[in-house]
């Protein structure tokens, strides 16, 4: 969790940290920059929704990524399509678990 306050963080350390906050539900009831910025990286493909829905600090309930439309923000297959599209090389696997091994 440091990785969100050093200044020499490895930009995957920030978002391994990020996601696993976004997993467990904690980006949700931290400070409200954490969950901005959880929502950003969810918008722009670098982060998924977590596999279960979550409770905010307020009440509102964020789902989770197998309860939004495939291809829909928070999607394992957005966050490839963002981020990965057809980079991979043969046998490579997707980091974000959408779809099979490249052959």
């Amino acid at each position: 969790m440091t990785a969100l306050w050093r200044e020499d963080a490895e930009e995957d350390d920030v978002l391994a940290v990020y996601q696993y906050m976004i997993d467990t539900g904690q980006a949700w009831r931290m400070e409200g920059h954490v969950g901005r910025t959880a929502m950003h990286l969810i918008e722009s493909g670098l982060c998924v929704l977590g596999v279960d829905g979550h409770r905010d600090y307020w009440g509102n309930y964020v789902p989770g990524r197998f309860e939004v439309k495939a291809g829909t923000k928070g999607s394992p297959e957005f966050a490839h399509e963002r981020t990965c599209g057809s980079q991979h090389q043969p046998g490579q696997r997707c980091p974000f678990g959408a779809g099979e091994t490249i052959q």
